[in-house]
């Protein structure tokens, strides 16, 4: 049973506030990707949620001031890739500010439209970047799938209290 809130004890809004918050929400593990003007880009994201099934939209956030804004901002398709309970270093490496994402640890081939698609994923979409939206220090993009492959095995990586975690029974 959980107790009544003190409303006590509240804390007013901060960035502080919303990471602690976020911290106790359970978010699957995903890693977009796109071609840069110098090679494949990339990043974890916990953010990626389905949009609509008519057309087919997915959507992320992503910041404006991460390595890989600048050629997310300019493409026109990425690769959307749902992580399995076996890719936590390969999560923590697209996390990572200044890791070598596609170096030779990540295993990947160039798919459609260009986009880098990983290996051994649970599944793998490519899609049409069809709006980026301003939302404070991050934009929200709106991408159209155009293919993708849901036919990876294994169990859901999850973030939660800032690690990469399995699901449990």
């Amino acid at each position: 049973m959980t107790a009544t809130p003190d409303l006590g004890t509240f804390q007013l809004a901060s960035p502080d506030l919303l990471r602690s918050t976020f911290r106790r929400h359970a978010a699957g593990v995903a890693v977009i990707t796109a071609r840069g003007q110098s090679g494949p880009v990339g990043f974890t994201a916990t953010s990626l949620t389905s949009v609509s099934a008519e057309p087919p939209l997915v959507s992320f956030g992503i910041g404006t001031g991460a390595s890989s804004w600048p050629a997310i901002a300019e493409t026109g398709h990425v690769g959307v890739h749902l992580l399995g309970e076996h890719q936590s270093d390969l999560a923590a490496t697209f996390a990572r500010s200044g890791a070598d994402r596609f170096g030779a640890s990540t295993a990947w081939r160039e798919g459609p439209e260009g986009v880098p698609v990983l290996d051994d994923v649970l599944a793998w979409l490519v899609c049409r970047i069809v709006g980026r939206v301003p939302a404070g220090d991050h934009r929200i993009v709106l991408a159209e799938v155009i293919l993708g492959d849901p036919t990876g095995t294994g169990r859901p990586l999850l973030y939660h209290q800032g690690r990469f975690n399995g699901l449990r029974d």
